[in-house]
């Protein structure tokens, strides 16, 4: 709802805070509560879903379609193909219908379409590009940021930071031309870091939303804040039937800064997390849940949040983008200068948290940074670098789009 931040009600407030006390009392996920330096995972054996605000049918994502044939939990390796050189701070990827990609430049504030076979950008141009670029005001983390296409309408909706907020807006995209942008969420906290700026389409056909605290983590908690939160809602804005409170968008809290959003092929919802000092975070999304920022970082948080799935030192991770396969969740790790991917233990079970296996780590020290990372049919993956962002150091060619090809090691 677009005017959501400027029209807070107490009695709003209230419901979502009792909708929320109701969920915590009655669903957490269980993970172990580790707590050494390292890599970290939870594995808990499949088991019934316990009751919850995400149980309703108006609330649960239908199964979407499995990506990939499946690798299993074993080791992968990965061949590298590069696609696309000379990208400047690329921060969000999209799949268009007809095979070509999309692709945001954070500081440039703007699109790009990639022809993959071709090995081509054109930059994308009409009144929505001009707007782009008239609004969007680049500073620290903050810019062009998340960017999707629904499947339902063929909209393309972007993330952008502007003077005065963050804010979703959203357009039609024919061929390279993008027509005028409406408004889908604004008033969203903005600052030179925590910005988020994931949108994705849920396999229930609504949009999440992935905001950060904008570098102040009372927001998080705050439910009367849109800081630190994933919502969903309407391609209108409107917050959907079937959330916690159903005048609200948000549908979880307790987030420092989410920049990854995915599913598999069961409707569970994963996020990835940026932590402070000492945990970056996988984490299973249910609706009302509280994740725990800034009371906790990685596992053990106190009663009434959720732990992670996975979780390492902030030194090999800062996750930004995610995808999710038959095998895996994939996280594209920015400090860390790697792939993450999470393994689906087996057997797998479409009942409750799904339990993982030990991260494996790719790719590590091999391309820089990397930001955004997207699933392809046939398990292969889009990957771009995010060498020329401020805080890496540049190669010749950077930034690029890779496709990573995997394969049982071994096999």
């Amino acid at each position: 709802m677009r005017s959501y931040a400027r029209r807070r009600h107490a009695a709003r407030a209230g419901r979502l805070r009792s909708a929320a006390v109701f969920v915590a009392a009655l669903t957490a996920l269980t993970a172990c509560t580790g707590g050494e330096p390292g890599v970290g995972f939870s594995s808990p054996p499949p088991s019934e879903p316990s009751p919850s605000v995400a149980s309703s049918a108006s609330a649960t994502p239908s199964p979407s379609p499995t990506r990939g044939r499946g690798l299993g939990p074993g080791p992968v390796t990965a061949q590298v193909e590069t696609v696309v050189e000379g990208l400047a701070a690329p921060w969000g990827l999209a799949p268009l219908p007809d095979g070509t990609l999309l692709v945001s430049e954070r500081d440039a504030a703007r699109l790009l379409v990639v022809d993959p076979d071709a090995g081509t950008t054109t930059p994308v141009t009409g009144r929505g590009a001009e707007q782009l670029l008239d609004q969007t005001r680049p500073r620290g983390e903050g810019g062009l940021l998340g960017v999707a296409m629904d499947p339902a309408s063929g909209d393309v909706v972007v993330y952008r930071t502007g003077p005065d907020d963050n804010a979703v807006l959203r357009g039609r995209l024919e061929g390279t031309v993008l027509g005028e942008l409406a408004t889908v969420v604004e008033g969203i906290p903005h600052a030179a870091n925590h910005d988020g700026g994931a949108v994705a389409f849920g396999p229930d056909g609504h949009l999440y939303v992935a905001t950060g605290d904008a570098a102040e983590p009372s927001n998080a908690p705050d439910l009367d804040s849109l800081g630190g939160k994933i919502l969903r809602v309407t391609l209108d804005g409107e917050p959907v039937q079937g959330n916690p409170d159903p005048a609200s968008p948000v549908w979880s809290y307790g987030h420092r800064n989410v920049q990854g959003l995915g599913w598999d092929a069961a409707g569970t919802m994963f996020a990835s997390e940026f932590g402070s000092s000492t945990y970056d975070e996988l984490n299973v999304i249910e609706a009302g849940q509280n994740y725990g920022w800034p009371e906790v970082e990685g596992p053990g948080g106190p009663q009434g949040t959720v732990d992670p799935v996975a979780w390492w030192p902030t030194s090999q991770a800062s996750p930004s983008g995610l995808a999710v396969t038959a095998d895996a969740v994939y996280l594209a790790a920015l400090r860390g200068e790697r792939l993450w991917r999470v393994p689906f233990a087996e057997p797998r079970s479409d009942a409750g948290a799904p339990a993982v296996a030990e991260p494996q780590s790719l790719l590590e020290g091999e391309r820089g940074r990397l930001r955004a990372v997207v699933a392809r049919e046939d398990g292969s993956l889009w990957v771009l670098t995010n060498n020329t962002d401020g805080r890496g150091a540049p190669r010749e060619g950077d930034d690029r789009l890779m496709l990573v090809r995997l394969a049982p090691e071994g096999g």
